[in-house]
């Protein structure tokens, strides 16, 4: 990102081909739909070459390229609130949600899938961005634009919730 931000236009390539997948798949498992996420992406990245200069090299550049993307998203949900525009896909069309490794353990790969999409977007946001994409506490409150304290108590919640939704879908 250094690199980039002082003009060597190959370090983006290499920006790009390092964060772009797992920043789709956060995207998607955001907004659960593929071709959305896609959309979203390329929004991302735009604003990631236009705010360039912003860069605080002192600071994670994967955590900052995330809180541009959480940013693209909400803009995204307002949008589409004010435009009352509902675009969800069949359950069948929905992407896999990456399921944190500590949650694999407790049942299925599907049945978990499952139940992080049933998660609220905020407490899903910060368990993946912990539990699945490895940021620390620091990074994902900096990129949800809470405190850490907030982003560890979102990230906890959303694994109790997960947990317990697990805990009934195996008694049945």
């Amino acid at each position: 990102m250094v690199a980039y931000q002082g003009g060597d236009e190959s370090a983006f390539e290499s920006l790009y081909g390092e964060l772009a997948g797992p920043v789709r798949a956060f995207l998607a498992s955001l907004t659960r739909n593929a071709a959305r996420a896609d959309d979203l992406l390329q929004e991302t990245f735009f604003h990631v070459h236009r705010a360039r200069q912003t860069y605080d090299p002192t600071r994670s550049a994967k955590a900052w390229v995330y809180a541009i993307a959480h940013n693209v998203f909400l803009m995204a949900c307002r949008t589409d609130r004010r435009r009352r525009r509902n675009e969800e896909l069949p359950a069948e069309d929905l992407p896999d949600l990456p399921v944190p490794a500590e949650a694999e353990s407790l049942a299925s790969r599907d049945l978990v899938s499952r139940a992080l999409a049933t998660l609220p977007v905020d407490r899903r946001e910060a368990l993946l961005l912990h539990h699945v994409e490895g940021l620390s506490f620091q990074e994902v409150g900096a990129v949800l634009g809470v405190t850490t304290m907030a982003a560890k108590l979102r990230s906890h919640r959303a694994m109790g919730q997960l947990r317990e939704l697990l805990a009934r879908e195996g008694a049945r």
